[in-house]
């Protein structure tokens, strides 16, 4: 059977491919709903600082170490996914964080507690995390951008749905029980939605596409290796600078609006709801803008608005409650939008058949970047006594993030042939 009939009688869901497909973003977006749970952490932090008598310091060590083993996984999965499949990956990935939620329910010291949360469930979300993302880029080569940015709203959203859910779970049987609870639904909903994801056959096109321009355009030939071209090195670069620069902004949000803009704590707390909004909304919009125009271009859009974010929280004072939000809304809208615009830009630079290899690599970035930014404006305020001076090196950083952008984030000669975007 040549690939255009195959491509006419593939079903997913029982209907033509070309429409089930739509249906796999969903269940994509439902399984990195659960797995980015792991940026609600808040909401379990004074619970357990009361429970297990720790202090604040204590209380954030199973999200750091959550965010270290997911920042690593997620690229060694990368290697494994066409090897293994991406039923097994996202079960594995699934049945382990949701373990390691279980038996987070039955810690009694800190140590403990982020061995169990942040060695196990932060590697089971390194595991899967990354899978969705593969299934929605084989299926949409038309629209890839716009899939896996549809896809990531889930972990970019995650917080607004499983944060309140966490919390009323709190209150009414306490933070042990809740943690059991979200680690039994989070195994059962992945390991369900894990038998539904699949790739398609090897040069499979949506209907009505030219099947041999999408051969074309998949050929290695002459197609470097990734690493041994500066585009690679640009954006690896390019993403650190994102990461950093918006988990920075994460980790302060809330003290900066109380410090600086001296507004109440919780007017300040729910501003972050807001700023999740702008996160989350991002991501399908830099898929689709990376679609179309030349990632240099979309990457210098998001350091210029970084940029402008910066010189804004410069110059804020206390009482300008509209120029905060403006400043982070700004910030959180560029994070979230570097998480669909590095898995597009790896598509559109690299070969995209070693797309699960390429952006685990890819994805290394934004662990060095995670790491850095949540520890960078904390220090800078230790030092200056004010989180002003933290605006600085964001300012400063994406000027440099222009540059790199500018001259890096394009084709080597021997991949121009396969696309018409320079």
């Amino acid at each position: 059977m040549n690939l255009e009939n195959q491509s006419q009688k593939l079903t997913l869901f029982g209907l033509p491919a070309e429409r089930g497909r739509w249906l796999l973003i969903p269940l994509g977006m439902i399984v990195l709903l659960c797995l980015g749970t792991v940026y609600s952490w808040s909401i379990f932090r004074k619970p357990l600082e009361t429970l297990l008598n720790i202090g604040a310091t204590e209380s954030l060590l199973p999200y750091t170490v959550a965010l270290v083993f997911y920042a690593t996984l997620m690229p060694i999965t990368g290697f494994y996914i066409d090897r293994i499949g991406t039923r097994k990956i996202t079960a594995l990935g699934g049945l382990i964080a949701g373990v390691g939620y279980i038996l987070s329910s039955f810690a009694t010291n800190i140590s403990v507690l982020a061995f169990t949360y942040g060695v196990i469930a932060g590697s089971g979300v390194g595991i899967a995390y990354g899978v969705p993302m593969v299934v929605s880029a084989r299926w949409f080569p038309d629209q890839k951008g716009l899939a896996v940015g549809l896809t990531i709203v889930g972990f970019g959203l995650s917080p607004l749905v499983t944060a309140p859910l966490a919390k009323s779970l709190i209150d009414a049987y306490g933070i042990r029980q809740t943690l059991l609870i979200l680690g039994i639904v989070f195994t059962i909903a992945i390991l369900l939605i894990s038998l539904a994801l699949k790739l398609p056959p090897q040069g499979w096109s949506p209907k009505g596409r030219n099947v041999s321009q999408t051969k074309q355009i998949s050929a290695p030939i002459n197609r470097p290796n990734m690493l041994q071209t500066r585009s690679f090195y640009g954006l690896w670069v390019c993403y650190m600078i994102g990461a950093l620069v918006g988990l920075s902004a994460i980790g302060i949000s809330s003290p900066v609006a109380q410090e600086i803009i001296e507004i109440d704590p919780v007017l300040a707390a729910s501003s972050v709801s807001l700023f999740a909004v702008f996160n989350g909304l991002s991501r399908p919009l830099f898929g689709w803008l990376t679609d179309r125009f030349p990632p240099k271009y979309v990457a210098t859009a998001t350091y210029v608005l970084i940029i402008i974010a910066s010189i804004l929280m410069i110059n804020a004072r206390s009482g300008q409650v509209a120029t905060y939000l403006i400043a982070f809304c700004l910030f959180w809208f560029c994070l979230g939008g570097w998480l669909a615009l590095a898995p597009t830009a790896t598509l559109t630079l690299f070969k995209p058949e070693n797309y699960a290899k390429n952006y685990g690599i890819v994805f290394t970035a934004y662990g060095v970047g995670a790491l850095l930014g949540t520890v960078v404006a904390g220090r800078i305020r230790d030092l200056f006594g004010t989180y002003t001076y933290a605006f600085y090196p964001t300012a400063f950083l994406a000027v440099i993030g222009i540059l790199v952008a500018t001259t890096t984030l394009k084709r080597d000669p021997a991949n121009a042939m396969f696309s018409d975007r320079m």
